[in-house]
């Protein structure tokens, strides 16, 4: 999988890109990504990316002029490839979306800045997609979440594949579903109450755990 990103800030991915699971996974080739500087593809010798919207309203625009030569240069020849603009106004991320996009060779993502886009660059995208109901400073958030949610579906990501078979569910208005887990010690105390592990997780009786965990998870 090959992830591109046009951005006005490229700084903003350093530590995404290097910690954690998604470096090793990064490292042994699971995927790749690019981070590009939408200044790179700028027209004067200011690297001027943004310009005031006609018909006056607050705020600025990112020009299309640079947006256009970055996914000239940016798309691969492959069929397999998306354009998502990361807007307020997408589809609303979610689990089965993840799995959609893992049938994509290439995904480029356009994070919007300040007012967002010239509309004119929504014709040149496949979709455009919104991690939630609200509104954030720029698209290079929603572009993290939607990478990791996909890399972890890959192989490899997870150190341990069954993680995946035991995945939180979600109900279809999109809350999760799944049954409580804990660790050591047994017993706690929280304020003057006693709060202990269930008496079946202890047992080492795994047909037993396996039943309570599905009556649990309803």
């Amino acid at each position: 999988m090959q992830f591109d990103i046009i951005t006005i800030f490229p700084k903003l991915f350093n530590s995404f890109l290097n910690e954690s699971l998604i470096k090793k996974f990064l490292n042994k080739k699971g995927a790749n990504i690019k981070i590009h500087n939408l200044r790179d593809w700028a027209c004067d010798k200011h690297k001027t990316v943004d310009d005031k919207p006609y018909g006056g309203g607050p705020g600025m625009l990112l020009m299309a002029p640079p947006i256009i030569a970055a996914l000239k240069d940016i798309k691969t020849k492959n069929k397999k490839v998306k354009i998502v603009l990361l807007t307020p106004g997408g589809e609303q991320f979610a689990q089965k979306k993840a799995k959609e996009l893992l049938k994509v060779k290439q995904i480029i993502f356009i994070c919007g800045r300040y007012e967002g886009v010239d509309a004119r660059i929504e014709k040149m995208v496949d979709e455009k997609i919104s991690i939630g109901p609200y509104i954030m400073s720029g698209g290079e958030l929603p572009a993290m979440v939607i990478m990791e949610t996909m890399m972890r579906l890959m192989p490899g990501y997870l150190g341990n594949p069954n993680s995946l078979k035991e995945e939180t569910r979600f109900e279809k208005n999109g809350k999760k579903n799944e049954y409580a887990q804990y660790t050591r010690p047994a017993e706690i105390k929280i304020g003057r109450k006693n709060c202990v592990v269930p008496s079946v997780l202890l047992s080492g009786h795994h047909k037993k755990i396996s039943q309570w965990r599905k009556i649990v998870d309803k």
